[in-house]
C-alpha cells in the first residue's frame, strides 16, 4: 500500500534534514590561524591551550609556530563555525589540494666550468636548498658527497627515519630530509602502502628529479636510454640539499603539509626553498588566505629565497600561479638542445615532431595508419582507456589528439589494443608545442598544424600509410630558448601591479636524476628502471631559480631574497639565440613579459647585476596596506598587528623591477613609480636611463634620467610617469603594450619591464 502523500512529504523533508546533518558533521582538514599572544597563562604550552578549547588532542595534525602560528586539525563544520567566532582565532581556511608542476641546461643559462659564477662561488658550497616535492631517491649520484666539506655549523635539521629510509640515507651532500603526510593521511583515510614510502623516499620520481636539477653533482656518461648523453650536474653542484616531503604519489599536496614544512625548513636552517607546487585555490584566494603565500611569506622575512613554479596552465591568459609579491615565480622555456623524430607518410611528407622512445625501432617499414576520432566519438580520438577496437587497431600507427589523460597512458592503450605505433597531435590549446616522453611504443608528437595535416591525409586517402623515425639527441637547436606552450601566462589575476612571471628558466625536456620505484614513463606498467628521465614543465624550471639563488646567495651572503631575484630580473635577456625576441611556441610570434616575465635567465650576467632594486619586509607590509586589506588580515599573513599608513599608499610603489601601468579605461590618464636602486658595482658610478616606449600614444619619463653615485651615496631614488590616453591606444591579443626601462653606466645594462593595460583584472 503507498504511503500518504503527507508522509511521503514528510519522509523527503526528514531525509534531507539527516542527509544536511550528516553533511554538517562531516570531518575535515583545516588551519586555523590563532593570535599567538592570546594565550591564557593558565596553559605551559600553545598545544595545550588547542587540545582543551579548540580541538581534541587526537584530531590535531600539526602545529605551526615559525612562519604561521596556529594548527591544522581534523573537524567538522560545525565545529568550525564555533571555532570561528572564537576571539583568539584570527582565519580558518580548509585544507586544499595542490599539484606538482610537472644537463645541457646549467651551460644554457650562462654557467661555464672553472670560470664565472661557477668558479667565484664554489659551485654553491654550503648554501642550503630545501625542496618541497615528492621526496628523493638518495642513492643515486647526483648526490653523492664525494669530496664535499663538513656539514655548515648552521644545520639544525635531521634525517628522518622511514620505510626504506634512514639517517644512513642522508650525507655530506643531502644533509637532512623529512616527511609530512598527516594532511594527506587524513584526506584520504588511508596511506597506500603498495604505492608510496611512509618516508622521504621518491615513490613518484619528481622530487628526486627537481633536487638534482638544482644541486646534483656532476655525473659522467649520464643519459635517459641514450637520450641526452653527457655530463649531468644540477645549477649548484656543490649545495646542499634538505629534502621536505609534501606531495605523495597520485595524491598530490596538501596545504596542511606544505606549511608545516615551510616551518621546519626554516627553523632548520635552509637559504633557499624550491617549491614546484601549485594550483588548488592559490590563483584566486587572496594572500590571507593561501597558505602557500603565508608560508613564503614567513620564510622570505627570515632570509630565506623561495622560488615557485608559474604553472602549466599556459597558453591562456591569466593562468600563473604563485603570485605574492614575495615568491619568485618562473616561467618555463627550451634550450638548444631536442629530441627529434618524423612522421613519413605513403605520399612521400616528412611531418617533423619530437620523441624519447628508445625501444625496438620501426625500421622504415610503413604500417597502415588510422586516426580513431574519425568516428567522432570524443573517447576514441583522445585514445583513452578501453576506448579502441582491438579490431580496428591492431597492426596500425594509431593517431591519438592530445588531451584529458596522460600522453604516456595514450601510448599504453594502443599498445594494449594491438597497435604497432602512435602519432600525438596537438590541439589548438597545445599549438606547435611539443614535449618529449619515454614512451612505451614507438611514438611522435606533432605540433597541430602537422596533426591537421596528417588527419586529413588518412580522410582523404583509400589506404594511408606511414612510419615513424627517431634520430636521437640535437644540439644547436635555433631558436632558443622559446616560451613553452604550456608555460602558464600573465597578467597576474590578484594583483596586476605585480608583474607575473618573474622570468623564465630552462623547463623543457630536462634531463635529471629520477627513482628506482617506477619507470621513465611514470606509468606502474612500465618496468624500464633509469637513473635519469628527461622531463617538462614549470617544475623543472623552478629548480634551475633555485640553484641560481643558491649560487648568488654564496656570491652575496648579504643579499636579500628580493635582491637575489633583481639581480635575476634586470640582467634577463629578451632574445634568443638568434638575437631575435623570444617566440611564444604557442603563437610562433614573439612573446611578451606576460609570457616570460623579465626574460630568460642569465647567470652569467646576474652576479654583477651594478644596481638592485631591493624590498624589505615592511615594504611587503605596506604592499598589503596598498591593496586594501583590513589590519586583521593583513596579520593572518605577517604574525604582527601592522602599522598601516593613515593615507593608503599605491600599490605601484612597490619597489619591485618591473612597472605594470593599469590605467582606466576611457581617459587621458598618468601612472607614477616611485622606486630606489642599491649600488653594488663600483662607488663612482653614474648611470643613464633608456626608455623603449610601449607603443605610439604612450609617453614615459623618467626624473631624474641619470643617477650618480659615490662612496658616501649608495641609493638612489627615481620617479618613471607613464601617460596615455586610453581612447587612442591600440592594445594587443594580450590586452596590454609593452616597453622597458633600461639603466646603463656603460658596463652594466639593467632592464625593467614596462606594461601598459587598460583595465583591473577581474
Amino acid at each position: 500500500m503507498a504511503a500518504p502523500p503527507a508522509m511521503l512529504l514528510l519522509m523527503i523533508v526528514f531525509s534531507l534534514a539527516h542527509e544536511s546533518i550528516a553533511q554538517y558533521q562531516v570531518s575535515k582538514t583545516f588551519i586555523f590561524r590563532i593570535d599567538e599572544e592570546s594565550k591564557p597563562s593558565v596553559f605551559p604550552t600553545h598545544y595545550q591551550w588547542y587540545a582543551s578549547e579548540f580541538a581534541d588532542q587526537s584530531s590535531i595534525l600539526h602545529l605551526y609556530d615559525t612562519v604561521f602560528h596556529g594548527f591544522s586539525a581534523v573537524v567538522t563544520q560545525e565545529q568550525v563555525a564555533r571555532l570561528g567566532q572564537h576571539p583568539s582565532v584570527l582565519a580558518v581556511f580548509e585544507d586544499q589540494r595542490r599539484e606538482l608542476h610537472t644537463t645541457r641546461s646549467p651551460q644554457f643559462v650562462g654557467l661555464r666550468n672553472q670560470r664565472g659564477l661557477w668558479s667565484e662561488t664554489d659551485y654553491g658550497s654550503d648554501v642550503i636548498i630545501g625542496v618541497f616535492d615528492t621526496g628523493i631517491w638518495p642513492e643515486r649520484r647526483s648526490f653523492s658527497d664525494s669530496n664535499l666539506g663538513p656539514i655548515p655549523e648552521r644545520w639544525k635539521g635531521v634525517c628522518e627515519t622511514g620505510v626504506g629510509f634512514s639517517p644512513n640515507n642522508c650525507n655530506r651532500k643531502l644533509i637532512g630530509a623529512r616527511f609530512f603526510s598527516k594532511g594527506h593521511e587524513a584526506s584520504r583515510a588511508s596511506f597506500n602502502d603498495t604505492l608510496e614510502f611512509r618516508s622521504p623516499r621518491d615513490a613518484d620520481g619528481h622530487g628526486t628529479h627537481t633536487a638534482s636539477t638544482a644541486a646534483g653533482r656532476y655525473v659522467f656518461q649520464a643519459s635517459m636510454e641514450g637520450y641526452a648523453f653527457g655530463v649531468a650536474k644540477g645549477v649548484a653542484p656543490k649545495a646542499r640539499l634538505a629534502i621536505y616531503k609534501v606531495c605523495w604519489k597520485n595524491s598530490g599536496c596538501f596545504d596542511s603539509d606544505i606549511l608545516a614544512a615551510f616551518d621546519a625548513a626554516v627553523t632548520d636552517g635552509v637559504d633557499v626553498i624550491s617549491m614546484s607546487i601549485g594550483g588548488g585555490d592559490g590563483i584566486s584566494s587572496p594572500y590571507y588566505l593561501d597558505p602557500i603565500a603565508i608560508g613564503s611569506f614567513g620564510a622570505v622575512s627570515r632570509g630565506v629565497f623561495v622560488s615557485s613554479s608559474g604553472g602549466n596552465d599556459g597558453p591562456s591568459g591569466m593562468s600563473v600561479t604563485n603570485l605574492a609579491p614575495w615568491l619568485t615565480t618562473v616561467a618555463a622555456g627550451t634550450i638548444d638542445r631536442d629530441f627529434p623524430a618524423e612522421v613519413i607518410l605513403g605520399n612521400g611528407r616528412r611531418l617533423s615532431g619530437v620523441s624519447l622512445y628508445s625501444g625496438v625501432k620501426l625500421k622504415g617499414r610503413m604500417y597502415p595508419l588510422i586516426y580513431p576520432g574519425k568516428s567522432g566519438v570524443l573517447t576514441e580520438s583522445l585514445c583513452m582507456e578501453n576506448s579502441l577496437d582491438p579490431e580496428m587497431v591492431k597492426g596500425k600507427i594509431v593517431v591519438c589528439d592530445r588531451g584529458s589523460s596522460p600522453r604516456v597512458e595514450k601510448g599504453l592503450v594502443v599498445k594494449r589494443a594491438g597497435g604497432v605505433g602512435m602519432i600525438l597531435a596537438n590541439g589548438v590549446s597545445n599549438g606547435e608545442g611539443l614535449v618529449g616522453d619515454a614512451h612505451l611504443l614507438p611514438t611522435c608528437a606533432l605540433g597541430a598544424n602537422f596533426g591537421d595535416e596528417i588527419k586529413a591525409y588518412i580522410a582523404s586517402t583509400p589506404n594511408p600509410t606511414g612510419t615513424i623515425n627517431f634520430k636521437g639527441t640535437v644540439v644547436g637547436i635555433r631558436p632558443a630558448p622559446v616560451v613553452a606552450s604550456f608555460s602558464a601566462r600573465g597578467p597576474n589575476g590578484l594583483s596586476a601591479e605585480i608583474l607575473k612571471p618573474d622570468l623564465t628558466a630552462p623547463g623543457v625536456n630536462i634531463l635529471a636524476a629520477w627513482t628506482n620505484a617506477v619507470g621513465p614513463s611514470g606509468l606502474e606498467s612500465d618496468n624500464r628502471r633509469t637513473e635519469f628521465n628527461i622531463l617538462s614543465g614549470t617544475s623543472m624550471a623552478c629548480p634551475h631559480v633555485s640553484g641560481a639563488a643558491a649560487l648568488l646567495k654564496s656570491a652575496h651572503p648579504d643579499w636579500s631574497p628580493a635582491a637575489i631575484r633583481s639581480a635575476m630580473m634586470t640582467t634577463a635577456t629578451v632574445v634568443d639565440n638568434t638575437n631575435h625576441l623570444i617566440i611564444d611556441q604557442a603563437s610562433g610570434n614573439s612573446s611578451t613579459p606576460y609570457d616570460f616575465g623579465a626574460g630568460h635567465l642569465n647567470l652569467a650576467r646576474a652576479i654583477d647585476p651594478g644596481l638592485l632594486y631591493d624590498i624589505t619586509t615592511h615594504d611587503y607590509v605596506t604592499f598589503l596596506c596598498s591593496i586594501g586589506y583590513a589590519p586583521s588580515l593583513i596579520q593572518v599573513i605577517t604574525r604582527s598587528p601592522p602599522n598601516c599608513p593613515p593615507r593608503r599608499p599605491f600599490p605601484d610603489n612597490l619597489n619591485y623591477p618591473s612597472f605594470v601601468a593599469v590605467l582606466p579605461l576611457s581617459s587621458l590618464s598618468t601612472k607614477t613609480f616611485f622606486r630606489t636602486v642599491t649600488n653594488v658595482g663600483p662607488p663612482n658610478s653614474v648611470y643613464r636611463v633608456r626608455v623603449d616606449t610601449p607603443a605610439d600614444g604612450v609617453l614615459v619619463t623618467v626624473r631624474p634620467s641619470r643617477l650618480v653615485f659615490s662612496d658616501a651615496v649608495k641609493y638612489r631614488s627615481f620617479l618613471v610617469t607613464v601617460t596615455a590616453d586610453a581612447r587612442n591606444l591600440v592594445m594587443g591579443e594580450a590586452g596590454a603594450v609593452f616597453g622597458s626601462l633600461s639603466w646603463s653606466d656603460g658596463n652594466h645594462v639593467l632592464r625593467s619591464p614596462i606594461v601598459v593595460t587598460l583595465a583591473q583584472p577581474l
